[in-house]
């Protein structure tokens, strides 16, 4: 069980029990005494309110008003809440801005600081844009959901990308880019990249995107992508 699992299940102990022992909490999670002890003092850093009792017959158990203050989302989770704020505002249809920005706010704020670190990172590698009118989008299909954490590992750490991708003509080949940044221009999404066998940006549309491998052991330098002359030409768009 990892971390995050065994956090909950004793969160969900606690609820259910009201007092328990250190050790009935461990034999209930597979965990060793120790590790429970480590884990209700994180719980009690996210903001859980878990009291300890003293002497014979004593145990712990959880404020039944108590509530987590601290979010625990992952960068990937985060990104992909923002991203699609974004795109809902860049395509018009965020009636309750405001409110979608200050909820944002908060679980930004909540984030320790080497998760904002990384999604600040990781939102510099995002542009929106408005889609040519004369781009065909009747057959835009479903977006691969491992994307989006591929995506985070090669980004921060720029490992080259390996997916398997299907042209508009349905021709399937194995890729391997540098990526570079990510296009939203809505209703279609895409990912920037440096291709080296054609020694040049390309753009892959994200829902002709399979099997998205970050390549351990590779390295790219950041390259310049020109935005502010073009964002995306919709002649290029068939890569």
């Amino acid at each position: 069980m990892n971390i995050r699992l065994r956090h909950d299940a004793l969160v969900r102990s606690l609820r259910r029990n009201g007092t328990t022992t250190i050790e009935n909490l461990a034999s209930e999670v597979g965990a060793s005494r120790r590790t429970v002890l480590r884990d209700i003092s994180a719980l009690r850093d996210e903001g859980f309110v878990i009291h300890s009792d003293v002497g014979r017959g004593g145990g712990v158990h959880l404020d039944p008003q108590s509530m987590q203050t601290t979010a625990r989302l992952s960068v990937p989770e985060v990104f992909a809440l923002l991203i699609s704020v974004a795109a809902m505002r860049a395509a018009g249809s965020l009636p309750f801005s405001d409110l979608a920005d200050a909820g944002l706010a908060k679980i930004e704020k909540a984030l320790p600081s080497d998760k904002v670190k990384d999604l600040r990172a990781f939102l510099d590698c995002l542009h929106i844009g408005q889609l040519s009118p004369l781009q065909d989008v009747s057959n835009v299909g479903k977006i691969d959901s491992g994307l989006l954490p591929a995506f985070e590992t090669s980004f921060l750490q720029k490992q080259c990308l390996r997916f398997d991708y299907s042209d508009a003509r349905g021709r399937k080949t194995q890729r391997e880019v540098e990526p570079q940044a990510m296009l939203i221009l809505p209703p279609l999404w895409y990912l920037v990249a440096w291709d080296p066998t054609r020694q040049g940006i390309r753009h892959f549309r994200m829902d002709r995107i399979s099997k998205p491998e970050p390549i351990e052991g590779s390295n790219f330098r950041r390259r310049h992508v020109p935005f502010e002359d073009d964002v995306c030409p919709f002649s290029e768009l068939t890569h």
